[in-house]
């Protein structure tokens, strides 16, 4: 093979290279030689698992919000369970779960449609009072997760079994009301009752799930026309119920009147009564002095009485003395004067 040391062609064939010892490498064209291919593969090698590295490493941490919990498991089995904190796990070993801690809404017998309008579930709203009634009833439950490990693995769709539990719960409530009692004066005890049970009956299924509040949005007949009925029956209890408020406004404002009242006559009649004894005992007194005084001169006492009893009856009498045999009566003004006007 001939020699090609040192040869540089200017041919479409040895283009910036040389051939040495049977091998022909790149030449740099200033004179100096490139880092072979292997070289070359080998740092794209480093710089791909330098990448891989960086990926793992940056997924090996994860950040646990105040909205939610994290369930570390490892080979199928549960680690550990983390609350809110940048927490780190073993890459490619460990799997995180984020479960979401708030509280939920969900509509029982309705649902919510586009633009928010609710959507009548015939199906799971219309319940059988014990009157032997139908009944449209709503509830609106609220809900959160309360074992983020149970909610995970202890069933495959705790919401559906959360929306079958309310389901039961409801209407084995509700068949106790009578549909009066239901639509009207019975709903605190229903919804009293119903989340009583579905606690009861969460417990005992261990979803992970808690009750937090459950309330009758709507309850309404089915039909029209005892849609109509059963709203004028509202109305009825309604228009009772604030009359019997009037009233006892009325009875509130008058009972207070009617005491005062009673009060100023009692005190009115202590007074007069109060008066009264003293009078009488005054009268007494005087009674008795005047006894004295006729005890020491009887005609003259009874005469005095007699004039002062007389002037106080017949306080304008003119009197006129005669002694029954004069013919002409004259009378004592013109000698006396004339008398002072009472």
């Amino acid at each position: 093979m001939p020699d090609f040391n040192g040869f540089r062609p200017g041919g479409s064939g040895f283009q910036n290279g040389e051939y040495r010892n049977g091998h022909f490498r790149d030449v740099d064209p200033s004179g100096g030689s490139q880092p072979p291919r292997k070289k070359r593969g080998l740092w794209v090698v480093l710089l791909l698992i330098a990448a891989i590295l960086i990926v793992v490493v940056s997924g090996s941490f994860y950040n646990v919000s105040e909205q939610e919990n994290a369930v570390v498991t490892m080979f199928g089995k549960v680690v550990r369970t983390d609350t809110a904190g940048l927490y780190f796990k073993v890459p490619l070993l460990q799997q995180v779960h984020m479960v979401d801690i708030t509280t939920h809404g969900t509509g029982i017998g309705y649902s919510v449609g586009k633009g928010g309008q609710n959507i009548t579930n015939a199906f799971d709203g219309i319940m059988i009072t014990s009157d032997f009634n139908l009944i449209n009833i709503d509830f609106y439950l609220e809900y959160k997760v309360s074992d983020p490990v149970a909610y995970l693995f202890n069933s495959a769709q705790p919401e559906e079994i959360l929306h079958n539990i309310a389901l039961a719960s409801i209407r084995s409530t509700v068949i106790d009301y009578t549909v009066d009692e239901a639509m009207t004066t019975g709903k605190s005890a229903i919804q009293s009752d119903v989340k009583e049970k579905m606690v009861k009956e969460l417990q005992a299924q261990d979803i992970g799930i808690q009750v937090v509040n459950i309330t009758i949005q709507d309850a309404e007949p089915p039909t029209k026309e005892i849609v109509a009925a059963f709203k004028e029956v509202e109305t009825a209890k309604q228009s009772a119920e604030t009359k019997i408020n009037q009233a006892r406004k009325y009875e509130n404002e008058q009972i207070p009147a009617a005491e005062a009242q009673a009060d100023r006559i009692v005190q009115s009649a202590e007074a007069q009564k109060e008066a009264r004894i003293a009078e009488a005992e005054g009268q007494v007194v005087r009674f008795n002095a005047m006894y004295e005084q006729y005890s020491l001169n009887p005609l003259i006492t009874r005469q005095r009485m007699f004039y002062e009893a007389l002037e106080s009856i017949l306080p304008d009498l003119k009197v006129i003395i005669t002694d029954g045999g004069t013919e002409t009566m004259l009378p004592l003004e013109s000698f006396a004067g004339e008398a002072p006007a009472a």
